[in-house]
């Protein structure tokens, strides 16, 4: 029998791409605004990526999808990024207004963004670390994902 699980509160899970450039960007733009660590990062190819992925039914194969797990909840594409951004110390959270625009609508524009990101922005043959300060961040395993699954 397999002892149950402790949810993860007070912290949410994002998931990106190890392999793009754009993404590496974006986890650290997100740390130097996160003072509370409120958020842990795994690469959506990383075993404990792939466990998410497959808890929530989702693509193993889907790189292009920002992923963000809160309360339990799943997030993708632009609904993840407007959820990250509400998180945000400074003036990002006004942001979050755009969650008023239909998600057809905001995904479209996120779809394209990811579909020339490696074009723009290049990728890497492995994930790109956060330095030794930002280390404990990271989350590779499945026994660490295991707590932001439901």
């Amino acid at each position: 029998m397999q002892a149950p699980r402790k949810k993860q509160s007070g912290r949410a899970l994002l998931l990106v791409d190890g392999q793009c450039q754009l993404c590496s960007k974006i986890s650290q733009f997100v740390i130097a605004r996160d003072p509370k660590a409120y958020f842990r990062f795994a690469a959506l190819q990383s075993p404990a990526g792939q466990y998410v992925l497959e808890a929530y039914l989702l693509p193993p194969s889907d790189l292009d999808t920002f992923i963000m797990i809160e309360d339990g909840c799943c997030y993708t594409k632009s609904e993840a990024a407007l959820r990250v951004l509400r998180q945000l110390k400074g003036l990002w959270p006004l942001l979050y207004c755009l969650i008023v625009i239909p998600a057809l609508l905001r995904n479209v524009v996120y779809d394209w963004i990811a579909a020339k990101r490696y074009g723009w922005f290049g990728h890497v043959e492995h994930c790109l670390l956060p330095n030794a300060d930002q280390r404990f961040l990271l989350i590779e395993e499945r026994e660490e994902a295991a707590p932001y699954v439901k």
